[in-house]
């Protein structure tokens, strides 16, 4: 069974760690404590089978209340940081939350878009390649 810190449960899902703590409160997310050594308080991780499954359930849930329908999974919603027009092509930088995304576009596209620094919007990722990475001290 993996194993994850609150805090980096609530990264991954984004969403603060005091809703992880609720959801725990709660029974929503089982959780558990380290007490290594017989030391006082310890170390609470959550069930990372479990949160693969709200974050699936959550995803969901977001992607059903959009009015657009479309083939793409993956959408990342986050605030444009940057954009860099040169003659016909603008690249424009997304930070959805601990995620950096960048698009290039045409600068026409980016213009009919208003894309500015602050403005939110949201990254549609179709690919026929991802690559994963994995830490080497979780294998």
């Amino acid at each position: 069974m993996s194993s994850i810190r609150i805090r980096d449960a609530a990264l991954l899902l984004g969403v603060s760690d005091d809703t992880v703590r609720r959801w725990i409160a709660a029974g929503t997310l089982p959780a558990s404590t380290d007490n290594a050594a017989g030391s006082a308080g310890g170390v609470t991780t959550v069930d990372g089978v479990r949160l693969a499954e709200i974050a699936v359930e959550r995803a969901h849930a977001d992607a059903s209340t959009s009015p657009v329908l479309t083939s793409a999974r993956n959408r990342f919603t986050g605030l444009v940081t940057d954009v860099e027009m040169d003659g016909v092509m603008a690249k424009v930088g997304l930070q959805c939350g601990p995620f950096a995304v960048t698009s290039l576009m045409s600068a026409e596209a980016a213009r009919e878009l208003e894309l500015e620094p602050g403005v939110v919007a949201t990254a549609v990722v179709k690919a026929t390649t991802v690559l994963l990475e994995r830490a080497a001290a979780d294998l």
